[in-house]
């Protein structure tokens, strides 16, 4: 966990992203990026896209999940419904499983900045 610890009204509490109420441009949120074509990934759509055509299929057992299975593997990519809700522990396991297929990344760290962003993205990241 990193931020800033504000004391305010006699209650500590942690801001992880200091000033980005105030400047837009400073959002450091986590993207996922096909490290071949640099290519954001902005939606099931695309992910669905790429991770196809490395051999995963899509399960469509449960409905609360986006399910990807190899069948040359045991792995299992299990993500939330809503691409809303895709944190950066989904964007690890997807990682793990695909090596050097893509890598997880803050956005202002790979040249991403928050005009580069899909805005449904951004607004989720306010709310927190």
């Amino acid at each position: 966990m990193s931020g800033v610890w504000v004391f305010k009204n006699g209650v500590v509490r942690l801001v992880e992203n200091p000033g980005s109420d105030s400047f837009q441009g400073s959002i450091r949120r986590k993207v996922l990026v096909h490290v071949a074509t640099n290519e954001v990934v902005t939606s099931y759509e695309v992910l669905e896209r790429i991770l196809s055509s490395f051999g995963w299929e899509r399960y469509y057992d449960d409905p609360d999940l986006f399910q990807f299975h190899k069948r040359s593997t045991v792995h299992l990519i299990s993500l939330p419904r809503d691409f809303n809700k895709l944190k950066s522990m989904h964007m690890y396991d997807i990682v793990v499983k695909n090596r050097n297929v893509f890598e997880s990344t803050h956005s202002c760290s790979y040249g991403l900045h928050a005009a580069a962003i899909p805005t449904h993205i951004l607004d989720t990241q306010r709310k927190k």
